[in-house]
């Protein structure tokens, strides 16, 4: 085995140990509305049950159950009080996507068997998963099902898994976003898109506590907590939450690695062993925002397009495998990477100036963790949104995580989740017992 795969085969079960114009699949004939228990639709040979196919019409209101099933989880226990560590209910739910317009958004709630121990009623965390891919069968609330897929099409671990279990352990009731697109089999996923992603965190909860089986109330404490893609998509949700979901106030936010500016984040995957994501970003941008898509086939060459159609149906392991190292020169006309192409066109500029967080305050305490070696979601940029919160009056708690760096980009992304994963549930839990958060924005002058 050649030496990237073979590093990213370790990294792959190092995970595991511990714990284009692209289109969606498009949705089989005779799926009722997506009425579980119908038509199925299948992606890179996974079946996608027909549960994740939104119906036709969807209500009115934001983070409105739509439909609910039993969701066996794969690592389970039996209890005296129930399954350990908890019981797990697949969800569907409606939200609000960037351009205004109505989307379903899947994910899982679980119940915790732990009893919460801490002050006041038993809280819940909404857990944006970091990178999974782009195709439906990547989707985190499958991942709790199945962990592993390794079937000769596609590689999809179920990472995240690790810091749902943690906190149910905890007495911590649970709530797991798939995102805009993810799972559900009637769009395109829209990878790191600020706004589709901090509805779907919001809208997740409000899903959570409509549920008849569900302990957590309007009266239960909220927390959020992301790394990576999640990281980000918890910093936006902090930020948006009062305008958008005034209903759900935070009693805490973790947001570790926040992709806060897609404009550095983009130079430093390029070439990386993450440069697929280059890809999944694209893909996303065009179907936010259409009006990009002139720009993006004047530059992207024949095996650019390829290259994205096949991203849109992969899970971060296919990519790994597929897409490790490549330049995203190779997908151009010009010859010029994608950085190049965001200097030289405004309307990119733009977009990508829209997409960055950092803008507003946020709401409640934030946690904002960030390896000082991280060179795939580079520190600079995260260290910057902790500076930016800072001079807005937020209340930031900044970590950075020293570690050394170890020649590998994607090594040095994700040692930093692990190694600061239980410093961060600690601080979140003490926010969802009522204590008082501080804030050290008094010494990021000093602070690496």
């Amino acid at each position: 085995m050649p030496p990237r795969p073979r590093m990213l085969a370790a990294a792959i079960a190092a995970a595991l140990a511990l714990g284009a114009q692209a289109v969606p699949a498009v949705a089989a004939d005779g799926a009722a509305d997506g009425a579980a228990g119908g038509a199925t639709t299948t992606s890179r040979g996974v079946e996608i049950p027909a549960f994740y196919t939104p119906p036709s019409e969807l209500p009115g209101a934001d983070g409105t159950l739509i439909r609910s099933e039993p969701l066996p989880l794969a690592l389970s226990l039996p209890g005296i009080d129930g399954p350990l560590p908890g019981r797990a209910t697949r969800l569907m739910y409606k939200s609000t996507d960037a351009n205004g317009e109505a989307v379903a958004v899947t994910g899982a709630y679980i119940e915790p068997a732990a009893k919460w121990r801490g002050d006041g009623p038993r809280p819940l965390v909404a857990v944006a998963p970091g990178t999974m891919g782009q195709g439906d069968q990547c989707a985190a609330s499958m991942a709790l099902e199945h962990p592993l897929r390794l079937n000769g099409q596609t590689v999809s671990v179920g990472y995240e898994d690790l810091s749902v279990y943690r906190l149910l352990l905890r007495g911590v009731a649970v709530v797991v976003t798939d995102y805009v697109g993810l799972g559900t089999t009637d769009r395109l996923h829209t990878y790191v898109n600020r706004v589709d992603g901090a509805h779907a965190v919001l809208d997740a909860v409000r899903a959570a506590r409509s549920l008849d089986q569900a302990s957590v109330t309007s009266a239960s404490r909220v927390g959020l907590f992301g790394y990576s893609q999640g990281g980000g998509a918890t910093a936006a949700a902090a930020e948006l939450q009062p305008s958008y979901a005034p209903d759900v106030e935070l009693a805490g936010t973790y947001a570790g690695a926040p992709p806060a500016d897609l404009t550095e984040v983009t130079k430093a995957i390029d070439g990386s062993d993450l440069a697929g994501a280059l890809g999944w970003s694209l893909n996303g941008f065009l179907q936010t925002e259409p009006a990009l898509r002139p720009i993006a086939e004047r530059y992207v060459n024949e095996a650019g397009e390829k290259a994205l159609k096949d991203l849109s149906t992969m899970c971060v392991g296919d990519a790994l495998f597929g897409y490790g190292g490549k330049s995203s020169k190779e997908w151009t006309r010009t010859g010029q990477s994608l950085s190049d192409i965001i200097r030289a066109e405004p309307a990119l500029q733009d977009f990508l100036a829209k997409q960055r967080i950092g803008a507003l305050r946020p709401a409640g305490p934030v946690r904002v963790a960030t390896g000082t070696g991280d060179d795939l979601v580079p520190h600079g940029q995260a260290r910057r949104l902790a500076v930016d919160w800072c001079d807005k009056g937020g209340k930031v708690t900044y970590v950075p995580v020293v570690l050394p760096g170890v020649g590998s980009g994607l090594l040095n992304h994700f040692a930093p989740l692990l190694a600061d994963q239980g410093n961060a549930i600690s601080w979140l839990t003490d926010r969802l017992s009522g204590k008082a958060a501080g804030s050290n924005c008094w010494s990021m002058p000093v602070q690496p």
